[in-house]
């Protein structure tokens, strides 16, 4: 219940900055209701407690030689005095915001260690308006009991370094190192310091501290303006964002004219031994590792975007009346930030509908042998080339018998329509589609999980569904790390060239007449390592041709979509394989089926780069044509 309290305090706060800012209005009744509340919950309903003398009692004339009589206290109200402890103190500085790390989770790791008092010091604070906003301005001292281990608080902050200084000492007693009482015995411990190091390092026994102060000063340029140099090492700059995006067109740009430059070396004959080829080698390594650089800048975790969903999934469990707790890995996965951005909607929808579709009441999870309080997971990290987004739940999974009742009555499939669990589980995308019997804020209006699959799709990726009745769901997205250039092998099909992602191919391959076989009127299959594939002319898929190739005279792509199936791509001939620019078809012309984007070969013709998801797709559907009910 504070909780709930202090996030409500948390929006009208936010209400009142962006009125300062001249963004909107304040309600003032709203933000006197809040107070209250504040008040209500810091008010403290036990009053002080205070030391007071006992009664004067009668003792008789007890005074002493002096003319004092004694004064006897109730011992009982005295403060006990507290038994001497550690006092730390925490400086932040603005690098370790900058690397993501938080003062919080420090307290948090301290209060580990026992009971802990926190005492904020803001008086570093300056006036609103001098504020730098990345600049930290609050310091914090902690009280640590006397029982704690020195090294056990360090290593809370060993892993930040001097990001975060803080000073420790002992509350209640001399900080004063130990010293010699002689000074003679002082002044010999001092000319035998070089000697003692010595041995501790040859015999590997020297301190952590002292080996590592030993190899700064080793290392520590020469001259003092480097030496700053130095030291400033992990300074960081503010640059605005357009830079960084005319940077990476430029590189982008590079990257097509050193593909241009090595066309036309090649057109001219030259031989790969000559001095021009090899210095041609050298400049494409060299922008490779430019577009590598360049990508890392603009590069974030996934932080960002996972930080704002446990408020998300803690309003979602209390209005459908339902315990949730959110369990999120990976926050540190980086992804390219034009991909960071567009991941808010997608996921927040997915959450929505793991808590309200997903995990069942309190009451329906006890009968069936559960925890009372679900369990939704937010999961990101690195796969193939990608980022992989990973939303699940412990819940009763999809209701298939429900889904297709409801696809049936909708006229998005036929009744006598045979589908496979996987196929029913994808119905959830269809446009319409819902499951929800009532409209309400958080579902039921038939427009989510399709606007999701588009969504994903814009960026070049794919989502899955895998689930287990009575166990859960588990939705995953796929996505390209960077929306700015992609590995991919170059292809014929017809009279086109398409470039198709190097992610997706597993292997290619020349296949025998033994290994195709027919399936049906039209279709065929081919028969790789005891598995048989569906083949897909790529040329027919795309409208390049009207009647597919032979496949022995062809060659094969071997791909892989997010789920596991796979296919093979029948093209013309591979020309070879190399990095691309991809340029936004949709942006500059419009979407076209079975086509992620387009991109800039070397003698400067654009070639279309494959959607190999939507191909596989597109023959599926055709397959299901049959069986859908004719509208």
């Amino acid at each position: 219940d504070v909780l709930k309290t202090m996030l409500r305090a948390s929006d009208v706060l936010v209400d009142h900055v962006q009125a300062a800012k001249g963004e909107g209005a304040v309600d003032e009744a709203r933000a006197h209701a809040m107070a209250d509340e504040l008040a209500a919950l810091t008010a403290s309903d036990a009053p002080p407690r205070k030391m007071q003398a006992a009664p004067p009692q009668d003792t008789g004339d007890t005074k002493d030689e002096w003319g004092f009589a004694p004064v006897q206290f109730d011992f009982a109200t005295l403060e006990e005095t507290p038994a001497p402890g550690w006092r730390l103190v925490m400086r932040p500085t603005k690098a370790m915001y900058a690397k993501g790390h938080d003062a919080l989770l420090f307290l948090r790791e301290l209060s580990r260690l026992g009971a802990i008092e926190v005492t904020l010091d803001p008086s570093a604070l300056p006036e609103l308006a001098s504020v730098d906003p990345e600049s930290p301005y609050l310091n914090w001292m902690v009280s640590l009991p006397a029982e704690v281990s020195e090294q056990a608080i360090r290593d809370v902050f060993d892993f930040v370094g001097d990001d975060c200084p803080i000073e420790l000492s002992k509350m209640g007693c001399a900080s004063a190192p130990d010293l010699p009482s002689d000074v003679g015995a002082l002044l010999d411990s001092v000319r035998s310091a070089p000697e003692e190091v010595a041995r501790l390092e040859g015999r590997g026994e020297l301190p952590p501290e002292a080996r590592r102060d030993k190899e700064e000063k080793e290392e520590r340029p020469a001259e003092k303006g480097a030496g700053r140099a130095a030291a400033s090492g992990g300074a960081t700059i503010r640059v605005d964002l357009e830079r960084v995006d005319r940077m990476i067109d430029l590189v982008g740009e590079l990257v097509i004219n050193q593909a241009m430059l090595a066309q036309r070396v090649a057109e001219s004959g030259a031989v790969r031994s000559s001095t021009i080829a090899m210095g041609l080698d050298e400049l494409e390594q060299l922008t490779r590792e430019i577009q590598d650089s360049v990508m890392a800048i603009r590069a974030q975790p996934v932080k960002s975007v996972f930080q704002r969903m446990p408020r998300l999934v803690r309003e979602i469990a209390d209005a459908t009346g339902k315990q949730a707790r959110l369990v999120m890995e990976g926050e540190g996965t980086e992804v390219d930030k034009t991909v960071i951005e567009r991941l808010s909607d997608p996921i927040t929808h997915m959450l929505r509908n793991a808590i309200d579709h997903g995990l069942e009441t309190p009451a329906e999870r006890a009968a069936a042998g559960k925890s009372e309080e679900g369990a939704v997971r937010l999961a990101a990290l690195h796969r193939s080339g990608r980022i992989v987004i990973e939303v699940s739940d412990d819940g009763k999974g999809i209701n298939r018998p429900k889904v297709r009742e409801i696809a049936v009555n909708k006229g998005l499939i036929a009744a006598d329509a045979t589908l496979t669990d996987d196929e029913v589980d994808n119905l959830i995308f269809l446009p319409g589609f819902s499951t929800a019997t009532t409209v309400s804020n958080i579902s039921g209006r038939g427009v989510g999980m399709d606007v999701v699959k588009r969504s994903i799709q814009a960026l070049g990726g794919r989502i899955s569904i895998s689930s287990i009745p009575g166990k859960g769901s588990t939705f995953t997205l796929s996505l390209p790390l960077t929306l700015a250039v992609l590995d991919g092998m170059v292809i014929s099909a017809g009279s086109q060239t398409l470039v198709a992602p190097l992610t997706a191919i597993i292997e290619t391959l020349r296949p025998t007449a033994e290994e195709v076989r027919p399936l049906g009127p039209k279709g065929a299959v081919l028969a790789v390592r005891g598995a048989h594939v569906p083949l897909i002319d790529v040329g027919v898929a795309l409208g390049l041709r009207s009647t597919p190739i032979d496949p022995t005279l062809g060659v094969i792509l071997l791909v892989e979509n997010e789920g596991g199936g796979r296919a093979a791509l029948v093209a013309d001939e591979i020309q070879g394989q190399r990095q691309v620019v991809i340029k936004s078809l949709e942006a500059n012309y419009q979407r076209v089926e079975g086509v992620a984007a387009a991109t800039i070969l070397g003698d400067g013709r654009v070639a279309l780069i494959l959607d190999v998801e939507a191909v596989i797709e597109k023959r599926l559907n055709e397959r299901q044509a049959p069986l859908a009910k004719a509208s």
